[in-house]
């Protein structure tokens, strides 16, 4: 068989484990996350794209990072908090991880090596997406400065 995202598995920020195979079928959206961050008003995107495409077949993965400038400190709880009270963030978020190093999680060492960036295979701020097809098959990698709005073209291309 050959490797695919569906072959992982993930734990939420609740704590429990899932496969990623709960996913097959779908557009899946894989993002890591920040809560201090510039950046961070991404959620506001994020879940703009999710509420609007979510019935239609799109899944977006948070993986919260401290690996960029601290700016991920907070505990499972904390980042769970802050994302539901400043974000109003619903899609799935997944405990702390690191996506660069070799304690990468195998998600992000999976899709690093089948997308790599315009500066090589490492993750090189908060908020890298990278896009994965109904069939697990990764599609294509934006870099964080990459609106969410910005990604609509290419998930109605996938869910086409």
């Amino acid at each position: 068989m050959d490797s695919n995202f569906h072959q992982f598995t993930a734990t939420t920020l609740q704590g429990k484990e899932i496969s990623t195979d709960i996913y097959k079928g779908k557009v899946i959206l894989v993002v890591n996350t920040a809560s201090k961050c510039g950046l961070t008003p991404q959620y506001e995107g994020l879940e703009r794209l999710y509420k609007d495409y979510k019935d239609k077949g799109l899944v977006i993965l948070g993986f919260p990072c401290n690996q960029f400038a601290g700016q991920e400190p907070g505990t499972e709880k904390d980042i769970a908090e802050g994302c539901l009270i400043n974000y109003g963030v619903t899609f799935p978020m997944f405990s702390k991880i690191n996506v660069n190093g070799d304690n990468a999680h195998p998600i992000y060492k999976y899709l690093k090596k089948e997308l790599t960036g315009t500066l090589g295979k490492d993750i090189k701020w908060n908020f890298t997406k990278f896009m994965v097809d109904k069939n697990g098959k990764p599609f294509k990698r934006f870099g964080p400065t990459t609106k969410p709005d910005k990604l609509r073209k290419d998930i109605d291309k996938l869910l086409a």
